[in-house]
């Protein structure tokens, strides 16, 4: 009998060290941190964290597990890889953890990687050192600030320390964070930050590179987050259809239903997978991990809105209710992704990093892209 065998090369061919499943330390992360999430962050603590979204007791209990300085480098405290931080990130989105702590750990990355190539090293250890503890949070403009004001900012409304990017400087604003945020569909701490007084740590190209780098990171970790949020979407969805009956049968016995989950979960996984692999890329240095953590974020945003979309359908009237915990899941689906920008916007990124910039007569790719994104975090403000 013929046997047909690819010849395609596997993954592992050809990306030497790459991993589509959790190492032993990975496991080792994935359990403490759900147990951790599972205890602390149960579904009263999210509800009760709106609307500012950011529950001080549960940062500082994450701080004292040593969750806000993992981040940073070995010699201070840390040592996690970014692929480390994506499988805590995972459970951050399954538990809809109400701290900042993806902005926080990429920051964190950032403002070591400013201390230990700018001139300003020695005026940021301190800072390292309390961010490591936790007594301050730290928080990163995701798109080019105009003017030195940065809008709807992620976690701006409880940060200490802001960095932001004007497209030639990387600043950093040390100041008290306003501690109200722009209402919005998925309780985030946004909110507006003036950063006028800002201290340049980072000039020219390198700002650029390292802005560049933590918002690549930035995508590859809420895309982990979006996987796990969906991952736990569809448990519930399941845990209802099974419960709920009609016709004198379960809801989930119903073929449709049983298609819609299933097309989830399929998605889900695959958008766990790319999430990984972009952490991997990026953690490795290799000149695709941009790209990959901008293709897992646009995959991972759609996974989780569709999971958490199929899930409410099948509760029927009452997923729109307060009441019931997926409506929850369903509208930080909608909102967490649009942090960074529009839906389009971050496909349009990608077709950039692809087939080159481009942008209408006139308009600079920084300006479209800058214009985009404000568009798209405005969808999510409630009016």
């Amino acid at each position: 009998m013929y046997v047909y065998r690819s010849k395609v090369p596997s993954l592992a061919e050809r990306e030497p060290g790459v991993r589509t499943w959790y190492s032993t330390d990975q496991e080792a992360i994935d359990g403490a941190f759900g147990a951790f999430f599972a205890a602390e962050s149960p579904i009263e603590a999210v509800r009760a964290a709106a609307p500012v979204g950011f529950d001080p007791r549960l940062w500082a209990s994450l701080a004292a597990m040593g969750g806000s300085g993992m981040a940073l480098p070995e010699p201070r405290g840390g040592g996690a890889s970014l692929s480390d931080l994506a499988v805590v990130a995972r459970q951050l989105g399954r538990h809809l953890a109400p701290v900042p702590l993806i902005e926080h750990s990429v920051a964190c990355r950032l403002l070591a990687a400013a201390a230990t190539e700018s001139k300003s090293g020695a005026d940021l250890e301190g800072l390292l050192g309390e961010l490591a503890g936790g007594e301050t949070v730290a928080t990163l403009t995701l798109r080019p600030v105009a003017g030195r004001r940065a809008r709807l900012m992620p976690a701006g409304a409880v940060a200490g320390a802001v960095v932001g990017f004007d497209g030639a400087d990387l600043v950093l604003d040390l100041s008290e964070p306003p501690g109200s945020t722009v209402p919005n569909t998925a309780d985030l701490p946004l909110a507006d930050r003036d950063l006028t007084g800002a201290a340049v740590i980072a000039s020219g190209p390198a700002a650029a590179r390292l802005w560049a780098a933590a918002r690549a990171e930035w995508q590859a970790l809420m895309a982990a987050a979006c996987a796990g949020l969906a991952a736990r979407a569809i448990e519930i969805g399941v845990d209802y259809v099974m419960g709920r009956r009609q016709f004198g049968v379960p809801v989930g016995s119903f073929q449709a239903v049983q298609h819609g989950l299933a097309d989830a979960a399929v998605r889900t996984e695959g958008g766990r997978l790319m999430a990984h692999r972009a952490a991997w890329a990026l953690d490795a240095g290799r000149p695709d991990g941009r790209r990959l953590a901008a293709m897992a974020l646009v995959f991972c945003a759609e996974a989780a809105r569709f999971a958490a979309d199929r899930s409410l359908q099948y509760h029927g009237g009452y997923g729109y209710s307060a009441e019931y915990d997926i409506q929850l899941y369903y509208r930080r689906a909608a909102g967490w992704p649009l942090q960074i920008g529009e839906p389009a916007g971050l496909v349009a990124e990608l077709a950039d990093i692809d087939l080159g910039p481009c942008a209408a007569a006139g308009t600079s790719p920084e300006t479209a892209a800058g214009a985009g994104a404000s568009a798209g975090a405005s969808v999510g403000a409630a009016g």
